[in-house]
């Protein structure tokens, strides 16, 4: 930084970017510059006008529903632009007045007094990746409401099949299914009709994952982790699309810290309180690994899946998922006879396996990625 150095603040807004300007002089006050549309050409007049005496810009601006398309914008140009986390922004307590003007200044100050803490930028090839799985996602949770609406709707006419949900026994019993209202029998149809739209969905996205997943440049991770009991490819793809580079995790502690898996505490003094977790961070990544923990109940051993997963993987990757293995289940077990309950018990599953996630993909990612 140099006394010709200006940190600017962005308020990033659909149509609008409100502008605010921090000198890196000592003692320069804050000013705002005003508001600009959120256009390439606006954004380019003003670099241009900022930096018209050879000043230095530095921009940054809070990460929200606009994505990276400013700060993608502005590096291609040669600038540096920091997209910031909204929740670690140094706020005062008795502020109770926000708007456009000021957040631009808060950020442009905090900028300038490195109060500021980035997130992680994906490139668009990842970004491409996570808005498939997002959008598998949500897709499962239609699939999962509408076959919910479809068993509730044949309980209020008393039907229910005592056997597993959705085999192929189930799928045939509902299609022999009559009611004696022709209007019930067509919302009958229409349900299924939904089921069978929300299944294809979920099993083309699936497909596209799989497709993009070769020439994804994280694809190296997201087989390793497949070696992992209860990791399949889908898992694997969405932990690693979520959490990003796991270069930037120095330890398992933060990685668990970001995925909001780690107990929640409000302690004073000698009095210690530790609650539920924090559930903070990536919600969709702390579900997939939730959903892993659940097959650490079974004693463990390398099945004929895991081992078609894991057969091509090195050996010391092997060894991390086989050690997994035995710690988790070995813990699981001992939870559960000190009289914890299965939820709590596959958080905290799923919290060491946090442990070991990190260090296979710290083996195997791209020092570039």
């Amino acid at each position: 930084m140099t006394d010709t150095t200006i940190f600017v603040g962005l308020d990033v807004h659909k149509e609008t970017i409100a502008v605010a300007m921090a000198p890196a002089s000592p003692g320069a006050a804050f000013s705002y510059y005003g508001a600009i549309a959120n256009t390439t050409e606006a954004l380019r007049k003003l670099c241009k006008k900022l930096s018209a005496g050879g000043e230095t810009l530095e921009f940054c601006y809070e990460a929200g529903p606009c994505g990276y398309v400013v700060q993608r914008r502005l590096s291609r140009w040669g600038y540096r632009c920091d997209v910031v986390a909204p929740n670690l922004i140094p706020r005062k307590a008795s502020d109770r007045i926000k708007n456009d003007r000021r957040d631009a200044i808060t950020l442009a100050k905090n900028l300038r007094s490195d109060q500021l803490t980035a997130v992680w930028v994906p490139d668009e090839a990842h970004e491409a990746m996570r808005e498939l799985i997002r959008l598998r996602s949500l897709a499962m949770r239609d699939q999962r409401r509408s076959r919910q609406q479809l068993l509730s709707f044949l309980l209020r006419h008393g039907l229910s099949y005592p056997g597993t949900h959705w085999s192929k026994a189930h799928r045939g019993w509902l299609s022999d299914l009559s009611f004696p209202q022709p209007a019930q029998h067509l919302v009958l149809e229409e349900l299924l009709q939904r089921i069978e739209r929300a299944e294809s969905l979920c099993a083309r996205l699936a497909d596209a994952i799989a497709d993009l997943l070769p020439s994804w440049t994280l694809a190296p991770v997201v087989e390793a982790l497949q070696a992992l009991r209860g990791v399949s490819m889908l898992n694997a793809a969405t932990l690693v699309a979520e959490i990003g580079s796991f270069n930037r995790f120095d330890n398992p502690r933060q990685l668990m810290g970001y995925l909001g898996l780690v107990p929640s505490e409000h302690s004073s003094g000698r009095t210690v309180r530790r609650g539920p977790i924090t559930k903070t961070g990536n919600s969709l990544a702390r579900t997939s690994l939730i959903e892993a923990a659940w097959t650490y109940r079974f004693p463990a051993r390398v099945s004929r899946i895991i081992h078609k997963r894991s057969a091509h993987l090195p050996e010391p990757i092997r060894v991390i998922a086989w050690k997994a293995q035995i710690r988790l289940t070995r813990r699981y077990r001992h939870l559960i006879a000190a009289g914890k309950a299965a939820c709590k018990t596959v958080t905290a599953i799923a919290r060491e396996l946090v442990g070991f996630v990190w260090a296979i993909a710290r083996m195997v990612e791209p020092k570039t990625a």
